[in-house]
């Protein structure tokens, strides 16, 4: 093995001219030409921590505790950015100690100009352009997942799990243990110090433990990336390659108990309201109690729990205007689902959706005043995690939801009436993983379930199913040291109900088996279940110098169905997708980084249909500024949809082309920047044109500010309006109405947070938005499989507008196309004061706005449309939450 000279920063003494500055100084040692890189077994890094006596340590930011001059620092740190496998341009040094009941890490970083480590304050988890440091540990030394835990120069606290052998893919930010960290800053750098209490760890019950750890110093105004062990950008792994921390014995298992009680309080005050409505006082004022449970169950698994939860603090989903037959998909805020979710989802398939749990109930109401929940009561829920030293991970979630009435009044006077919107329902998924071989293998199955308890003679039991269920195994087979991976997941799902409701669910978009020239899958109206199939299987290259591939297939079978508990778009899918990209990580004289890559995917339903074709080419650029520039370009090859109509005919649609480029700013600066442009057209003469933008300046460093525009313009030729009968007609005795649309939106979204430590700020976000669309060029489909459309208004046939907006059209029939015509306004905001009184503690002052306006009309939106959005009337909803954190020793 090569040898080479360096010169690392190497601990003399703790303590020099006072107590709270550590020294270093510069050694000249031997490490091995692949510096950075950890091996197996012998050649592995190794920390060494130390125990004290209990209660000796403060945790103030300052290593002026006597016990840190006794610990054995490690000091050597290797570049990953901006010059992989050199050594640090700064001094670091790092000491871990530990008693009964923490592990603390003390870490001293220098800095040559101090006035450079920055250190603004930012909400837990967001970075921003400040210093930090991370360790992270794993705590099974499975050498695949592991829990980081790190604080900028601010003390802002940053946390996260990994649950794969991988620094980025897959990171859960959901997980926020309780811990502490201070920091502070010196005219020789900065320190941290950190205290991290063994129960929020999870490892084996053994009298001597060694765990995997890591180290990472971030220094942004270097844009420099540091690391104890260092990855390589060519090469894959993350846990796998981290050093050895020892010395940590004889610790004792707590019982890991924690219970949060919350009280919290609302009023809603409506604008605009009705005097006359029953169910509006204009205040709206509600109260609720409840609490959350945390319990070890003995060394390997946590229990969490919930009763009654409330999530009032959490912010708003996006406005958005759908015009498809297909479900718009959120991304999970709410904190119980998202710490731990990583294990339950870690699937193809989306076996489970948790945002189903609790979501708006699906029961029409309608009436001239109607008081609809909009949110179902989720009574309690529970889930359990955990992995054996065999490395098999298992989670399990359950919860139980509410049966949920509206109430409907008619007149002044009449008596109210109520509905049932909602079944009460139990959620159940559990999923087992089993890690195997060298390079961290595994096997797994997952299995959810739905169960509905519908009140006697409900109309719901015409409207959902009863039961549903689910599941599939899944492997990812990973091969030299992860650079190849195969894949692949088989699924099934049966779901039971009424014939009525076994209909309704063929008819919908996720099937539509009331397709007239179906021929493999037709609608059965005498079927009380059904049940569908799924397989999934890849072949990726991940890792190696240069060349990335993959090739992947996916298949549902028509019958397939997730929507209870799960998410899909639709089934009757057999796809096939490839993908070739070249890359360059070395930096040369004028970029940084590089990748140019082609992708093709195609696919096709059971009836041998191709349904796409699609052609991409792009490429990613870093440059030496570090600013990043991507360019994409993609064709798409006529094909037939079998969507399009909406459970009508097979329908012909476009070739078309889409050109894309972006660039932003490096993530180190202290204003960052990005633009991005898109535009597309087909041969139909549909065209879209989308552009964003976001800023984000620090004005100060208690400051946070971001400001994202975004703005589209498009024509849809053929959007799909309605379906009406025409006995005789070519498509199967039914019109199929398309219309030309123009639309236009308009978005801005802003975020001004003050922090006024790392464990109090005031956040402020506002979205208003604004959409409109304009049909016109009525016509219908002429033919199946065709993607021509007969135009109302020419030949014999007349259309003529209404006053209201509406299209009467005569062609030997006489029918009306009610005004589809639309002008959206909305405002979403969120005011939130967020205070850490205690460890684990939080109190939260909430005020929040909904407003929303929609007129049939289809002018293009202004500038102007955004003021008019914030003016619109809309509900205030005023809350207060105080939760407190109760550990049980």
């Amino acid at each position: 093995m090569k040898y080479r000279l360096v010169a690392v920063a190497c601990c003399v003494s703790l303590l020099e001219q006072s107590p709270t500055a550590l020294a270093y100084s510069v050694a000249p040692i031997l490490l091995p030409d692949s510096t950075g890189s950890a091996s197996s077994g012998a050649g592995r890094k190794q920390m060494k921590a130390l125990r004290i006596p209990n209660n000796a340590m403060t945790i103030d930011g300052f290593l002026d505790e006597s016990e840190w001059t006794l610990g054995e620092p490690v000091t050597d740190f290797w570049q990953r950015e901006p010059m992989e496998g050199l050594p640090a341009t700064e001094g670091t040094v790092v000491i871990a100690l530990y008693d009964d009941d923490m592990l603390y890490i003390g870490a001293r970083m220098y800095s040559k100009n101090p006035r450079n480590v920055v250190g603004g304050a930012t909400r837990r988890d967001d970075l921003g352009f400040s210093e930090a440091v991370k360790i992270s540990i794993d705590g099974y030394l499975d050498r695949k997942s592991s829990y980081g835990f790190g604080v900028t120069a601010a003390g802002v606290r940053r946390d996260h799990y990994n649950p794969i052998d991988d620094e980025i893919k897959a990171r859960d930010n959901g997980f926020n243990p309780v811990w502490d960290a201070r920091t502070s800053i010196d005219s020789l750098g900065w320190i941290a110090e950190m205290a991290i209490p063994f129960s929020q760890l999870r490892f084996y019950d053994r009298p001597k433990q060694v765990w995997g750890v890591n180290f990472n110093r971030y220094i942004p105004s270097r844009n420099e990336d540091v690391y104890w062990v260092a990855r390589s950008k060519k090469d894959p792994g993350w846990a796998s390659l981290f050093g050895d921390l020892v010395g940590i014995e004889n610790i004792q298992a707590t019982l890991r108990l924690e219970v949060s009680p919350y009280a919290a309080g609302s009023a809603n005050f409506t604008g605009g309201r009705d005097r006359n409505n029953p169910f509006d006082d204009g205040k709206n004022i509600a109260g609720r109690v409840g609490a959350d449970l945390k319990m070890g169950l003995g060394p390997h698994f946590t229990l969490d729990a919930t009763m009654n939860p409330d999530f009032g603090q959490v912010e708003a989903d996006p406005a958005v205007v759908n015009l498809t037959a297909f479900e718009t998909f959120f991304t999970e805020r709410r904190p119980f689902f998202v710490e731990g979710n990583k294990l339950l989802s870690n699937t193809n398939q989306v076996f489970f959706y948790s945002r189903r749990i609790g979501a708006a109930p699906l029961g029409p109401a309608s009436g001239a005043y109607v008081d609809k929940p909009t949110n179902t009561t989720i009574l309690g829920a529970g889930k359990v995690s955990g992995r054996l030293s065999s490395g098999l991970s298992i989670g399990a979630l359950a919860a139980l939801t509410a049966r949920e009435e509206a109430r409907i009044a008619g007149s002044p006077g009449d008596p109210v009436r109520t509905l049932d919107v909602e079944p009460m329902a139990g959620y159940g998924v559990a999923r087992v993983e089993q890690e195997f071989g060298p390079f961290g293998s595994t096997v797994g199955v997952v299995a959810t379930g739905v169960q509905r308890y519908f009140k006697a003679g409900s109309p719901l039991e015409d409207l959902l199913a009863r039961q549903a269920m689910s599941g599939g195994g899944n492997w990812n087979i990973r091969m030299d040291r992860g650079t190849y991976e195969l894949n692949g997941e088989v699924g099934f799902s049966h779901i039971e109900g009424s014939t009525r409701a076994m209909t309704r669910i063929q008819s919908s978009s996720a099937h539509y088996f009331q397709r007239p020239d179906a021929t493999f899958s037709r609608i059965d109206s005498s079927k009380k279940s059904l049940t569908g199939y799924s397989a999934v299987i890849g072949l990726n290259k991940y890792g190696g110098e240069h060349w990335l591939w993959g090739i992947n297939a996916l298949l549902e079978s028509p019958e397939f169905e997730l929507n209870d508990i799960g998410r899909m778009t639709a089934a009757d899918d057999i796809d096939l997708s490839s993908n070739i990209r070249y890359r360059d990580v070395v930096p040369s004289s004028w970029y940084h980084t590089y990748d140019i890559g082609v992708t093709v995917d195609q696919g096709w339903n059971f009836e041998g249909i191709r349904q796409f074709t699609n052609i991409g080419l792009s490429t990613r650029l870093t440059w030496k500024s570090f600013w990043r520039t991507t360019l994409e370009t993609q064709y798409r090859a006529r094909a037939i949809s079998d969507n399009l109509t909406r459970g009508g005919p097979l329908m012909g649609t476009p070739q078309a082309w889409r050109l894309a480029g972006s660039m932003a700013s490096g993530v180190t600066r202290r204003t960052k920047m990005s633009y991005a442009l898109e535009y597309e057209f087909d041969e139909f003469g549909g065209w879209f044109f989308g552009m964003d933008a976001s800023l984000d300046p620090r004005p100060g460093d208690q400051w946070e500010f971001s400001v994202k525009p975004a703005y589209e313009r498009s024509v849809t030729a053929r959007q799909y309006v309605t379906t009406t009968a025409n006995p005789g007609n070519a498509t199967y005795g039914r019109r199929y109405i398309f219309a030309a649309i123009e639309r236009s939106t308009l978005a801005l979204q802003l975020r001004l947070t003050y922090n006024f430590t790392p464990d109090m700020s005031l956040e402020f976000y506002a979205e208003p938005f604004a959409a409109s669309g304009r049909y016109y060029d009525f016509g219908e489909l002429k033919a199946p499989r065709s993607s021509d459309v007969t135009r109302y208004g020419t030949g014999s046939s007349t259309i003529t507008r209404n006053a209201d907006g509406s299209h009467r059209v005569i062609d030997g029939q006489s029918f009306t196309i009610s005004n589809r015509d639309f002008n959206v306004r909305s405002f979403r905001s969120n005011v939130v004061v967020r205070w850490e009184w205690r460890l684990g503690s939080t109190l939260y002052f909430v005020w929040q706005q909904d407003k929303s306006l929609n007129t049939p009309m289809g002018a293009l939106v202004q500038p102007g449309a955004l003021w008019e959005s914030i003016e619109t009337t809309g509900d205030n909803i005023i809350a207060l939450k105080l939760n407190y954190w109760i550990p049980i020793d």
